[in-house]
């Protein structure tokens, strides 16, 4: 049996090809969206799984440091690290600062941590430059992000750190780059005031004791050990939030990223709805195009059916094209976007199959045109 649709797309291949890159286009910015928050996931996790910490402690009814301001103790990691289960413990600072060059400032996460410590939030997979820390004072590991180079001085402050290496792919939870320095010049950038306002401060009687605070500790259980049930005593006997790994991913996935994910999940909704209403408008229009040629098939006595299967086929085959261009266009651009753009092979499945879904409903605006033709229409010209 000749197959209509097949000899109906030949005779319209050019029209064809180009509505479907159109469409494709349309599903690889689906195809970006859907990356974009698969990339939101990943970098969340990036800094969780470079300190690979099983503990946070953090400031009493907060959710630590990636949702809100937190302050604890420098010295609670040596409290921390006698208990019961604790294998290692360090203190932490995280906070945004601006980096400066001179085109533009470069708004990064600098995490501060003790150089000689048995935690290191520097992942030697990442570290493609240079060395770690070494000195306490005056050394920054900064990411390629940042464009800085090898031996450049950038002044935080009062000071001036001098770059000594430089890692690649990591960022924050928010996606701006992440740096390096040691935690007293972290302590001191966040904690330390000006002179005047120190000067201020002592005429007023106020001494300045937060130079000896962190943001958070980091701790790990030895072997054998119930993390929830060490987590458990530290909260009884210390008075401080502790927030599992897992938990602390929670914070960060659910808590930071939820409401950017619904506005993703949104605008991809949009767009498979806008895709699939263009499908069926470019169907419909090929219908009315051909309604003679239809009502002469109707004359000489071709069933519904095997018309409707013509409109059908075309239509599933458009969102195929669709779909393939689509791919073919996100692979193409995804590495231009700023933010980590992750694209997923189930993903980009589970938008074929809601695509040729979406193609078959668009199908029956066309199928619903053949239905009414009027075969009398082939002999009125």
């Amino acid at each position: 049996m000749i197959n209509l649709a097949k000899r109906d797309i030949e005779h319209t291949l050019g029209k064809f090809i180009v509505t479907a890159m159109g469409v494709g286009m349309l599903l690889g910015i689906v195809l970006i969206m859907i990356g974009v928050y698969r990339g939101m996931m990943v970098e969340a996790e990036i800094l969780l799984n470079d300190i690979g910490a099983d503990l946070w402690i953090v400031q009493e009814d907060t959710l630590g440091p990636f949702a809100e301001s937190s302050r604890v103790h420098e010295d609670l990691k040596n409290i921390i690290y006698v208990m019961q289960g604790i294998d290692k413990s360090e203190a932490m600072t995280f906070q945004n600062i601006q980096l400066p060059r001179k085109d533009k400032s470069v708004l990064a996460v600098a995490v501060g941590y003790d150089i000689y410590g048995a935690i290191n939030p520097i992942n030697p997979k990442r570290l493609i430059k240079g060395r770690k820390l070494k000195n306490d004072h005056y050394e920054i590991v900064v990411t390629d992000k940042t464009g800085f180079q090898l031996g450049e001085e950038i002044k935080l402050g009062r000071n001036f750190y001098k770059v000594v290496g430089i890692t690649s792919k990591t960022v924050s939870s928010g996606g701006d780059p992440l740096v390096y320095i040691s935690l007293k010049d972290a302590q001191e950038l966040q904690f330390l005031y000006s002179n005047k306002e120190i000067q201020n401060d002592e005429a007023r009687g106020i001494e300045n004791s937060e130079s000896y605070r962190v943001n958070a500790i980091v701790a790990t259980v030895k072997d054998g050990f119930d993390v929830d049930k060490v987590a458990h005593d530290i909260r009884k006997w210390q008075h401080k939030n502790v927030y599992t790994d897992k938990q602390q991913r929670d914070i960060l996935t659910k808590n930071l990223i939820e409401k950017s994910s619904k506005q993703i999940g949104l605008f991809t909704i949009i767009l498979v709805i806008v895709s699939t209403i263009i499908i069926a408008l470019i169907i419909y229009t090929m219908t009315l195009e051909k309604m003679k040629e239809i009502s002469i098939m109707k004359l000489m006595g071709l069933p519904n059916t095997l018309i409707i299967e013509m409109i059908v086929k075309e239509t599933i085959l458009l969102g195929i094209f669709a779909f393939i261009f689509g791919n073919i266009f996100s692979h193409l651009i995804y590495d231009k976007f700023p933010k980590l753009v992750v694209l997923q092979i189930p993903d980009a499945w589970i938008l074929f199959g809601v695509i040729v879904f979406a193609s078959i409903l668009a199908s029956f605006v066309g199928v619903k045109k053949v239905i009414s033709a009027d075969p009398a229409a082939a002999i009125g010209g």
